[in-house]
């Protein structure tokens, strides 16, 4: 499939019908309805931001479909895109399973109160949790302490829907416990590795961090990959299969009024990329004195690991080697306050870059914070500073020549046309802190809390 063309969305629709549905049917594409084969939850953390308060992190994923799943969950620590854990899960049909990350005294672990059956099985006990590893990362330069595997994202991939009626009753819910959670012999390897078929979709979930003692919760949606691929396939427990390299050959972007359908020029990952890429990411920030506030914004780059060889050399579409102080891209930052002042960055970043020089994002799992506010507690973190008390910002990321390829940096070669800027998600999230209140009676009112709102983004592709 080779020569696509941008098209309108008008006429994208019309042209479902006949030989144009084939194209679309095939397509991997981001799914704005929240629905999809693949969930990418953007941030995990069970960082603290006192001695005593640590964030908790609780995700859920639902089955919608009349068919029950076998499933891949993936955590991946942030500085690297380095798993730290990963199982096998089975959903049954109209299905929820939930799980917590906790931090642990070197690390992080999850465990689920769920009985949903995971194989290998997960810890449903909060006080000793299925610990994370650090296997993946040890050695790569930038730490081996678990202490990395408190903060990153997670990665939930169909592997198919379940065809054997035997193994559908295994793993269906009888008065709240399914036959495999009481007798896990049920889901044996050679069980299930015939009884997958082809993956229909249909998942949706969502993170929350949350904060007892600072009195804050953050929400965010996971992001829905939905067309994934259109065969299934059983991938044995411990093995890293399914991961996003094993998409279809396919990816269709909706930009604004445009649809853009193109295939991978270098390899396949390229088209999970090309449907995340953005020029620019916008959002709010609030700072405000009165309550304390903070402002953080969660960047995270779901392909990045994809895009070095063994020896952590970068290949293309991003900037710089990875190393012990990350891999860093080149961003620009032009900073709004509500009555429409501005400034651009350099400088503005902490610690400030060289004169003349963009500001950097380092890391997979990117946390950037505002004056140093840090609302997350992220280590993973760069600062950018400002006298705006409260406004929005423009990130972009600026396309430089590359002397290791025919190409440039932050552009994205595609069979058809070249897109512009990182895959990127994320989201903002901001504090409030109105100080010690009471009711009528005298007594403490919790007077903290949080939010978050989605990142907003624009699109650059030229065919």
């Amino acid at each position: 499939m080779k020569n696509f063309k941008t098209k309108t969305l008008v006429a994208a629709f019309a042209g479902l019908s006949a030989a144009g549905a084939v194209g679309v049917a095939e397509a991997v594409y981001l799914n704005p309805d929240g629905l999809g084969q693949v969930l990418i939850y953007p941030y995990y953390t069970v960082r603290s931001k006192a001695a005593v308060a640590p964030f908790d992190t609780y995700l859920s994923v639902v089955n919608t479909t009349n068919s029950a799943k076998a499933v891949k969950v993936r955590f991946i620590e942030g500085k690297n895109s380095a798993e730290v854990l990963d199982f096998n899960l089975f959903l049954s049909k109209h299905d929820v399973w939930v799980a917590g990350v906790i931090r642990t005294a070197d690390g992080a672990g999850v465990y689920t109160p769920d009985k949903s059956c995971t194989v290998p099985t997960v810890s449903a006990d909060p006080l000793n949790p299925t610990p994370f590893v650090n296997f993946a990362y040890s050695g790569d330069g930038a730490g081996d302490s678990l202490d990395r595997t408190r903060e990153g994202y997670v990665e939930i991939i169909e592997m198919g829907s379940i065809t054997s009626s035997t193994v559908e009753t295994s793993v269906t819910h009888v008065a709240g416990v399914p036959p495999c959670w009481v007798k896990p012999s049920l889901l044996a390897d050679a069980t299930v590795s015939g009884a997958v078929g082809v993956p229909t979709g249909g998942l949706f979930g969502g993170v929350t961090l949350i904060n007892v003692l600072s009195g804050e919760d953050f929400t965010a949606d996971a992001v829905a990959l939905d067309n994934f691929r259109t065969t299934g396939k059983y991938d044995l427990p411990g093995d890293i299969k399914p991961d996003l390299q094993d998409v279809g050959t396919v990816a269709q972007i909706i930009d604004g009024a445009n649809v853009i359908t193109d295939d991978y020029a270098i390899q396949p990952v390229d088209n999970v990329s090309a449907i995340m890429m953005r020029s620019a990411v916008y959002n709010e920030f609030v700072l405000d004195t009165g309550t304390k506030s903070t402002t953080d914004w969660v960047l995270t780059m779901p392909t990045k690991r994809y895009y070095y060889d063994s020896d952590g050399v970068v290949q293309y579409l991003f900037q710089r080697n990875f190393s012990a102080t990350g891999a860093c891209d080149d961003v620009n930052a032009m900073i709004y306050d509500r009555e429409e002042q501005f400034k651009t960055t350099p400088p503005g970043f902490s610690p400030p870059p060289p004169a003349g020089k963009p500001g950097t994002v380092c890391w997979e799992a990117n946390v950037l914070t505002f004056n140093g506010g840090n609302a997350l507690a992220s280590t993973n973190n760069v600062s950018l500073t400002t006298s705006y008390v409260n406004g929005w910002m423009d990130l972009s990321f600026p396309v430089a020549s590359s002397s290791i390829y025919q190409g440039n940096y932050h552009e994205l070669p595609m069979t058809s046309g070249v897109f512009q800027g990182l895959p990127i998600i994320g989201f903002a999230a901001q504090t409030f802190l109105n100080g010690t209140l009471t009711d009528s009676a005298g007594k403490l009112i919790q007077s903290s809390y949080g939010g978050t709102f989605v990142h907003k983004y624009k699109r650059s592709y030229a065919d």
